[in-house]
């Protein structure tokens, strides 16, 4: 039941973002959301989502909570599989390669970025009991 609720989540938050372009989807100033519509890894179907992230010099920072659930969230093994992604923020569409953090990096950009950024989202990793995922889009160069 909490799986279609979520999906059912997802769907309305992608409409909204399509719909206004972005605008009032976070509920905060302060809180980044874009739109990724990545290819499902096993049935190429484009999916979307929208993700909080944070930027950086080399390229926007996300990461997998799945709201403290077990498993990866599906967006983020989605995006594992694929060289480019499309990523939306407001109206603007961009291409971008995603790569997974992983080791040393990942826990530096975990602690010292995300964590420092918002230590309530430390809450989730916590309900997981699993190493939340963390990748950095880069722009695809033209």
């Amino acid at each position: 039941m909490s799986r279609r609720m979520a999906r059912m989540g997802n769907r309305i938050g992608v409409w909204m973002y399509r719909t206004l372009d972005g605008r009032l989807v976070s509920g905060s100033k302060d809180v980044h959301v874009l739109m990724l519509t990545t290819p499902g890894r096993r049935t190429g179907v484009p999916h979307s989502t929208c993700v909080r992230y944070l930027e950086r010099p080399d390229g926007l920072l996300v990461w997998g909570t799945g709201s403290g659930s077990r498993s990866d969230p599906d967006w983020f093994r989605n995006l594992r599989a694929v060289e480019t992604t499309d990523v939306q923020i407001g109206a603007k569409h961009q291409n971008m390669h995603p790569r997974e953090l992983t080791g040393q990096e990942r826990q530096t950009v975990w602690t010292d970025v995300i964590l420092a950024e918002d230590p309530r989202i430390g809450r989730y990793a916590t309900k997981a009991k699993r190493p939340i995922p963390v990748a950095v889009l880069e722009p695809v160069e033209s």
